[in-house]
């Protein structure tokens, strides 16, 4: 791939890469919640499943999504269910967002963040989309092509990476601002209430 094509596809990317969504979302509640580490950890997820949806998409899944109903409806609803069950997850618990001597109190397992945010990735039908959309534009051979998809795979994730590394270390400034109950109650709530709202925009979405 020429560097001119190329980096026209970062410049290209850049909004769909920090725009809001699920994945986002996810890191700003794992920064909260469980601190830098965790959200690095959450991001690698995210990123992954980024590069095995542009493999798939290349490989031909993206057209299977955009023509069988029956995938992208089972694709669709699985994702809805993750995301409602995580923002429930959060409405529920009290001491979601509660800081102790700025460190959070409450710690996941890196692989449990890694496995969740790889879920919410791969069941992302907007993620599939997006790609879908945006590498046919910049692949020149004919077909499937190794080198080509790896290059794309991997610059889109690493971009939405890097928005995520970005809220990671914004976290102390984000935790200082839970110094009140009232603030932390409504951070969850809010929070939550967003997981909750994209699942089932995701579960009313159409092709």
């Amino acid at each position: 791939m020429k560097i001119d094509l190329w980096l026209v596809f970062v410049a290209v990317s850049l909004l769909p890469a920090i725009s809001p969504g699920p994945g986002v979302m996810l890191a700003i509640s794992n920064t909260l919640r469980f601190g830098r580490n965790a959200t690095l950890a959450s991001a690698a997820g995210n990123a992954v499943g980024l590069v095995v949806i542009g493999y798939a998409v290349a490989l031909g899944f993206g057209a299977l999504m955009a023509t069988s109903a029956l995938a992208f409806t089972v694709l669709k609803f699985v994702g809805a269910a993750y995301l409602i069950y995580l923002g429930l997850k959060i409405l529920w618990d009290k001491s979601s967002f509660q800081i102790h001597d700025t460190v959070p109190a409450k710690r996941k397992k890196p692989v449990k963040l890694f496995l969740e945010a790889l879920l919410v990735s791969v069941t992302n039908p907007k993620a599939i989309l997006v790609i879908t959309a945006l590498f046919p534009q910049f692949m020149q051979a004919e077909g499937f092509s190794l080198l080509e998809t790896t290059i794309l795979s991997f610059t889109y994730a690493l971009l939405c990476f890097a928005n995520h590394a970005v809220i990671a270390f914004a976290g102390d400034h984000m935790r200082r601002f839970l110094t009140s109950a009232n603030r932390i109650r409504w951070v969850r709530r809010v929070t939550g209430g967003l997981f909750v709202g994209f699942g089932a925009a995701l579960a009313s979405a159409s092709r």
